[in-house]
């Protein structure tokens, strides 16, 4: 069975935060609310802790792993290049739930972007995953906390019912997440920018840029 943590996503404890944390550098993957649905958090650049992400979920490995990152800085660091929008972007929806797809670095694990030459990036809202990517140094995979083609999940209890059985998880109870949709999808890897998947934010507000 899976192990628990409760945690205020709000304002969480340093005690908890540790304890977190100590998981994820162990190489574990954690089920924990974000500013969107509840997601599946490891190290982005583990390979090990990547391909734990996808046995959890059952996922196909030709699809890549969305990621979230503690700054604008970071997300560079995980690029091989910044498109010319990503800059006006970020600073327009960052923090916040748009998900920018950028050509991918060489360093990324291959799981990570399934061969799709992209890594899809966001900056977070939630004050629970920025104190975290804040202390752990690495970006954190951010795929949602189901089953592949299980429902969305919106707390703990619902993560607990697809997941709860794998006792590698460690499932962070941090009450509901305030979102019922997923972010919204954005890929800036092409020629052009293309809306991939309209969520949690409207395309109406993206028009501009796109």
């Amino acid at each position: 069975m899976a192990s628990w943590l409760k945690l205020d996503a709000e304002a969480p404890d340093a005690e908890g935060l540790a304890a977190l944390r100590r998981h994820l550098d162990a190489g574990g993957v954690a089920a924990l609310p974000t500013d969107t649905l509840y997601g599946l958090a490891a190290n982005a650049l583990d390979p090990a802790a990547v391909a734990r992400v996808f046995a959890l979920k059952g996922r196909d490995f030709h699809k890549p792993l969305p990621v979230v990152v503690r700054d604008r800085a970071q997300a560079a660091e995980l690029a091989a290049r910044l498109p010319p929008r990503f800059a006006a972007l970020a600073e327009a929806f960052w923090p916040g739930p748009l998900t920018l797809v950028l050509p991918a670095g060489a360093h990324l694990p291959a799981a990570l972007t399934a061969g799709s030459g992209g890594v899809g990036v966001r900056q977070p809202r939630s004050p629970l995953l920025a104190a975290l990517l804040a202390q752990t140094g690495y970006p954190l995979t951010a795929t949602s906390a189901n089953r592949s083609g299980g429902s969305d999940c919106r707390t703990a209890a619902e993560v607990a019912e697809q997941l709860g059985a794998d006792a590698a998880l460690l499932i962070v109870d941090g009450g509901a997440s305030p979102l019922a949709l997923p972010s919204t999808l954005v890929d800036l890897a092409g020629a052009q920018p293309r809306l991939l998947r309209e969520g949690a934010l409207a395309r109406a507000a993206l028009a501009p840029f796109l």
